[in-house]
């Protein structure tokens, strides 16, 4: 028949796929959330954020020919955050946070 030790190996191979497909949802759920931990904030004096004229602060940005009322970071096309994150990922500031009631030349609504 078969070999006691192939037995025994297949029941810990099945243990381990059975734990492995158990903690799989729960891993997907927490590392994201670890990973964005630490990620910097946009400084406005950065020279891609100066360039595109980017502030913390949309009510500051007022003054600027290209700013539409009620356009903010959290209400444009490049910003990857929700609603109700303070801080998000942006497409034009990769590995860098923005404010979401932040503001720059390059918003575009959201579609």
């Amino acid at each position: 028949m078969s070999d006691p030790a192939n037995r025994q190996a297949r029941r810990r191979f099945l243990k381990i796929a059975v734990v492995g497909a158990a903690m799989a949802p729960v891993a997907a759920s927490l590392l994201p959330r670890i990973a964005r931990a630490d990620t910097p904030h946009v400084d406005p004096k950065d020279p891609t954020a100066a360039a595109l004229g980017y502030t913390e602060d949309a009510a500051t940005a007022k003054g600027d020919p290209s700013y539409k009322p009620n356009s903010n970071c959290v209400s444009c096309n490049f910003f990857k955050g929700h609603s109700e994150m303070a801080y998000g990922p942006c497409d034009l500031f990769p590995g860098k946070d923005v404010n979401a009631k932040g503001w720059c030349r390059s918003w575009t609504a959201k579609a």
